[in-house]
């Protein structure tokens, strides 16, 4: 049986080529480079190879054509919708990369002297400000280098703020908690900062209040929280959950992964947060993905300020007249966390970002970004089951949902099938099992526009039709893309790097 179907996907770009190396031809040059400099007998014998390293010879022009060939074969932001829920994977705006690239900014060492460097040091007080202004908090660092690291930076100041007698000489507090739909890095930086975590469970994606209470005590540290949550749910007891840990002498942190939905709306602390960390390359439209890069800034309160790490990016003397200066006089500190000042280029496009946007665009891009993903939710809802989503009830979600599919899982497909089959579509599949088993976690972002949200809502439904009418279709995608389906556990244990490419 042929199913018609459109597809659009980078990946079926044009046929399969050969790979690099099959393109090879003996003494194929895409350079040429100046003579030979070095005396004969200057490298010692055990140093020189005995014959050139085995790489592809080929011309210039098939070298260009090479990468650009790869290159329209991947997914993208640029090039594919990519509603990968929890990761908000959304568009850069390409003046974000235009400032970065700036030679004023490229060109500038780390280690030039701060009355050289004014131009740089005031765009990293200008975030470290505009930060601190969005999450309701006092006082900003910017050096950790992602939201791992912003985690696990934030910890040590409350563990510094803990041991110091200004603190309370409280160095029993060693006890994290963080609910079972937390991020996984959460309990990871907590061993690695050598704190216990404890898991509070959750009642219909939010905190269960009455476990949280007989859970604090004189060694509880902290509670992790991701408000909006995994779930897609803004938890509405939150300023609840913070008088239980005040009331205990414990903090709040949050993980600022999910500030796109409220920047601007609701600020962390103003709903009883006393630290927290950003994700920029996430919220403020920064490249994201494979790793990095990133940027994890941290936010607090004023009586956690003096343990931030150093330097931090300060201003001095009358307005009109004044400079910037790296600050590394804070005998709390809890020292470097980065080599110098984070990582500024990610920073840079983060200023870009919010300077662009300006307040009311802030507010419109969380705006929007809770909008999409309700409608998607709703527009979904009659076939794909949302444990957490019923808009006729009222109960919405934030900017993104959860959706387990069980009655057409019960049809014989699984979550992978239905994520294959979205790649011959061109769609990236969104995230899978997490925050629970046999979910899809969609995140649509601000940034896509409404005929790109009711084509994903047709290629869902049709994928829904394809079930119901033939599911062992969906055990053959993907059928458009460049490879097949894989068995990823042989494909990762002993990978095949010379066949070509099946057309």
């Amino acid at each position: 049986m042929t199913t018609t179907h459109s597809t659009t996907s980078a990946s079926s770009a044009g046929p399969a080529m050969p790979l690099i190396f099959e393109r090879s031809v003996p003494g194929s040059r895409a350079t040429d480079l100046p003579p030979l400099d070095v005396p004969a007998g200057a490298i010692p014998a055990g140093l020189a190879a005995a014959e050139p390293p085995a790489l592809p010879e080929v011309g210039q022009l098939d070298l260009v054509r090479h990468y650009s060939h790869l290159a329209a074969r991947n997914f993208s932001v640029d090039a594919n919708f990519y509603p990968l829920g929890s990761c908000t994977m959304k568009y850069n705006p390409k003046i974000n990369e235009a400032a970065a690239a700036m030679p004023a900014f490229t060109g500038l060492h780390p280690l030039q002297d701060d009355a050289d460097a004014q131009g740089a040091l005031k765009v990293l007080h200008d975030t470290r400000l505009w930060l601190a202004e969005i999450a309701g908090l006092d006082e900003v660092s910017l050096q950790p280098c992602a939201g791992a690291h912003g985690e696990y930076a934030a910890l040590k100041v409350i563990r510094a703020y803990f041991n110091d007698p200004q603190g309370g000489n409280q160095p029993q507090r060693r006890t994290v908690l963080a609910p079972e739909t937390a991020h996984g890095t959460n309990p990871a930086s907590c061993t690695m900062c050598g704190a216990n975590v404890a898991k509070v469970p959750c009642v219909n994606g939010m905190v269960d209040l009455e476990a949280l209470r007989g859970m604090v005590n004189n060694e509880t540290a902290a509670l992790m929280i991701t408000n909006p949550n995994t779930a897609g749910l803004f938890d509405s007891t939150i300023t609840e959950i913070a008088r239980i840990l005040h009331d205990a002498g414990a903090l709040l942190y949050l993980d600022g992964a999910n500030m796109n939905a409220i920047v601007g709306v609701s600020r962390p602390g103003d709903f009883g947060v006393d630290i927290m960390h950003y994700n920029t390359h996430k919220t403020f439209s920064t490249p994201h993905g494979c790793g990095g890069p990133g940027a994890g800034p941290i936010a607090v309160r004023k009586f956690l300020a003096p343990y931030l790490p150093v330097p931090q990016v300060e201003r001095r003397g009358e307005p009109g007249k004044h400079s910037y200066f790296l600050d590394q006089d804070r005998p709390k500190s809890i020292g470097k966390v980065r080599s110098f000042h984070g990582q500024f280029g990610v920073l840079l496009r983060c200023w870009t970002y919010i300077a662009a946007c300006g307040p009311e665009g802030l507010r419109n891009m969380s705006q929007h970004a809770v909008l999409n993903a309700n409608y998607l939710a709703a527009r979904l809802s009659g076939r794909f089951e949302m444990p957490y989503f019923d808009h006729r009830q009222g109960r919405f979600c934030a900017h993104e949902f959860v959706t387990v599919p069980r009655t057409l899982l019960a049809r014989g497909v699984t979550l992978v099938d239905i994520a294959k089959r979205l790649i011959d579509y061109g769609i990236h599949p969104p995230t899978m099992h997490w925050p629970v088993h046999d979910c899809l976690m969609v995140e649509p972002t601000e940034t896509e526009g409404k005929a790109t949200l009711d084509r994903f809502i047709e290629v869902m439904n049709k994928i829904a039709d394809e079930i119901e009418r033939e599911p062992a279709l969906l055990k053959e995608a993907p059928q458009e893309a460049p490879v097949g389906r894989l068995d990823e556990v042989a494909a990762a244990r002993t990978p095949v790097l010379t066949a070509a490419l099946r057309r």
